[in-house]
């Protein structure tokens, strides 16, 4: 039981991570490096989960004021801003980080290796409350993860390839802050069990996904351009 239990709260991530990968189809990433950026990203869990139950600890607050400060500061803020350390601490200023597309496929993946282990935790946990919990969180929970980190490397590589320092630390900023909004929201909007906002749950997460696949899409575009381009110079200079 176990075993399918782990398969469940695995598989998600690995699908996922394999979709980007093979989404990079222009200038591959090293699959070393690909491989310690998602175990960086599972070891993330354990200083978030610490930081975590040291506010979970200073909460006073009640009602929807409680679910607030759950959603964006204890889950969507301390969560996005480990996943945001590994990659800066880990990849952004590696020689293999040389396209905005990057920035995108390292923070996903990242963000995948710290999903694997929520997931494990949440499905082991919870299983014999909810046997479909797995299944939820593989179709929801762990995508959405992907798409919070989608929209922090599209940031990320704005703020690298800024040549205005002032735009830099503008897009710096957004990297960890518009993340940690849509993951409050995606949190608040299940935590509240407001009628209104559970109408809203499935076209919010239809928006993160369009919102999120224009952007993979014009890294990706951009991308294979400058493969292009620089093929082409190669030819020329033989």
């Amino acid at each position: 039981m176990k075993t399918n239990l782990l398969l469940i709260s695995i598989v998600p991530s690995i699908i996922l991570a394999l979709w980007i990968y093979l989404h990079d189809r222009h200038d591959k990433e090293p699959i070393g490096l690909v491989f310690k950026t998602f175990i960086y990203g599972a070891i993330a869990v354990i200083p978030a989960l610490y930081i975590e139950k040291l506010l979970l600890s200073l909460n006073n607050f009640i009602g929807i004021f409680e679910n607030i400060f759950i959603a964006f500061i204890v889950a969507g803020w301390t969560e996005e801003f480990f996943k945001r350390l590994v990659v800066l601490r880990t990849v952004y200023h590696h020689r293999k980080y040389n396209e905005r597309l990057d920035g995108i496929a390292y923070s996903a993946y990242v963000a995948l290796g710290f999903a694997t282990i929520e997931n494990i935790m949440y499905v082991l946990n919870n299983y014999s409350i909810n046997p479909f919990v797995g299944i939820y969180r593989g179709i929801f929970s762990v995508p959405a993860h992907l798409l919070f980190a989608i929209t922090m490397g599209y940031y990320l590589s704005l703020a690298k390839y800024s040549d205005d320092e002032g735009n830099r630390k503008i897009y710096l900023r957004k990297s960890l802050w518009i993340p940690v909004l849509f993951h409050g929201i995606f949190n608040f909007i299940l935590l509240s069990k407001i009628s209104i906002l559970m109408f809203l749950f499935i076209p919010f997460v239809i928006y993160l996904w369009v919102i999120n696949i224009k952007k993979l899409k014009d890294y990706t575009r951009e991308s294979k351009g400058a493969i292009q381009i620089d093929n082409h110079e190669k030819k020329g200079k033989r």
